[in-house]
């Protein structure tokens, strides 16, 4: 018997939908991998049905995962997934998430809620399982 030597949980418990993008921070490009410049990012509402990338403080829907000509995005709602952590983002093992800015304020990534701000834990979602690498934090949603 061989012994494990990676441990490894992305992909467990996936649901995916597909939602409309806002088509401003989100925008469908065919010459980018998965559609957008976004894929990979966090995704919050911006309207009923509609994705946009998420701001400082937002609620986490998911992880953009694919978007297509017709303006439609697949988005992994649930399950453990990496997310990028946002500028200088802190980011504690077993702490809910939130949205965050990157660099130069660029959207779609994630930061430990502040248990201080009664409007970010109404918002927070999910827990860090690993923040080893801060461009693909572990989290399940």
């Amino acid at each position: 018997m061989s012994e494990r030597t990676n441990v490894s949980n992305i992909g467990v418990g996936g649901v995916y939908r597909t939602y409309k993008i806002d088509n401003s921070t989100i925008v469908y490009d065919a010459t980018k991998t998965g559609g957008s410049a976004g894929v990979g990012l966090a995704v919050t509402f911006s309207a009923a049905d509609t994705v946009e990338l998420v701001a400082d403080a937002d609620p986490i829907v998911g992880k953009l995962i694919k978007v297509e000509a017709d303006n439609k995005a697949t988005v992994q709602t649930e399950g453990t997934m990496t997310l990028p952590g946002g500028d200088g983002a802190t980011l504690t093992l077993n702490g809910p998430i939130v949205g965050d800015l990157g660099a130069a304020n660029a959207k779609g990534y994630i930061r430990l809620a502040n248990s201080a701000v009664a409007a970010e834990l109404l918002a927070c979602r999910g827990r860090i399982e690993n923040a080893g690498t801060a461009t693909a934090v572990v989290v399940t949603l």
